[in-house]
């Protein structure tokens, strides 16, 4: 694996994509990874410096990220209410979320 001048690539992260370049951080839905440590991301396009988008090297390409913080989402709430019969309901959710730093894409040796 060498550093490759990579601006940036797509990754797949629990079933949603995202475009992300070295430096960036994320609010994905939750992982099964602890605070701290870090992971290996499903690269599926990977854009190198010169501008062309380089699809040989995706199979050997690695994004690792870290594990920032688990975190929940904002609050959602939802009322339901049923004209003429008194009927009132207030439901909240909140998301399970994990925030994560990229911290660097690797190209195969070619």
């Amino acid at each position: 694996m060498t550093e490759s001048p990579v601006t940036y690539a797509i990754v797949r992260v629990g079933g949603k994509q995202y475009r992300v370049a070295v430096g960036d951080k994320l609010l994905v839905d939750r992982l099964d990874v602890e605070e701290g440590k870090t992971l290996s991301l499903e690269p599926l396009l990977v854009r190198t410096a010169e501008g062309d988008y380089d699809v040989a090297a995706i199979k050997g390409a690695k994004v690792k990220a870290k594990v920032l913080e688990h975190t929940l989402g904002v609050k959602i709430r939802v009322s339901t209410y049923k004209p003429k019969s008194t009927f009132k309901k207030t439901r909240g959710h909140r998301s399970r979320l994990s925030r994560i730093a990229i911290e660097s894409i690797a190209l195969k040796e070619k």
